[in-house]
């Protein structure tokens, strides 16, 4: 197994935020060497400024956290934060599409999404909290025929979420894997037991607030 340190990005996406402290998530990340940072797209071109000359991935979201936004709307999202320096995109699924199970809409819009990536990686968020199993292998099967690059469990906002679960990950590698797809566990990742249990079920990244505590437990 690499270090731990190579399956985290380093994650800050709270409402309250302020600029210093997205500065100290950066700094933070070059001193441990962390695989990523995973901030809201206004900070892109800050972190692209403040990660220059290192290999520190810049990963954002879109349509987060809800992931209601029209299809529209997220595709300019994609473009603006590639535009600003985004390496990945952490994309929230429409769970009401999901849930309603309209195929079309869900493979469309992660098409679209995926062509807006120009080439970067596409991770699609699930939100598993909200989802049964039958949901999840749906959700996944969908990222497959979307052209994700990745399934990622949770953006941990779902109140009285749980956030990351080893079965749902194990779930999701199993039904990802054949296809090339990796899986992302995020959401009550706070420990260092809990994230070698996420990478054991078969997680390749860890998005987690508590990097820095892991890697030095």
């Amino acid at each position: 197994m690499e270090e731990l340190n190579k399956y985290i990005e380093h994650t800050l996406l709270k409402q309250d935020a302020v600029k210093n402290d997205l500065i100290k998530l950066f700094e933070e990340a070059k001193e441990n060497n962390f695989l990523g940072v995973c901030i809201n797209p206004c900070y892109v071109s800050l972190a692209k400024e403040y990660l220059k000359n290192t290999d520190i991935k810049i990963v954002t979201v879109i349509g987060f956290p809800l992931g209601a936004n029209t299809t529209e709307v997220k595709v300019f999202e994609t473009q603006k934060a590639i535009c600003d320096g985004a390496d990945e995109i952490d994309m929230v699924i429409n769970g009401t599409k999901l849930k309603d199970d309209d195929k079309d809409y869900i493979v469309k819009e992660i098409q679209a999404i995926k062509k807006a990536c120009n080439g970067h990686n596409l991770k699609v968020i699930i939100e598993t909290d909200l989802l049964n199993k039958d949901e999840i292998i749906r959700a996944c099967q969908y990222s497959i025929l979307g052209g994700a690059d990745f399934v990622k469990t949770s953006t941990g906002f779902v109140k009285g979420g749980v956030g990351a679960k080893e079965e749902d990950v194990e779930l999701m590698y199993n039904t990802v894997k054949d296809a090339g797809l990796k899986v992302k566990a995020s959401g009550g990742i706070r420990d260092k037991e809990t994230a070698l249990k996420m990478i054991q079920a078969g997680a390749v990244r860890l998005g987690t607030s508590s990097g820095v505590k892991i890697v030095n437990s």
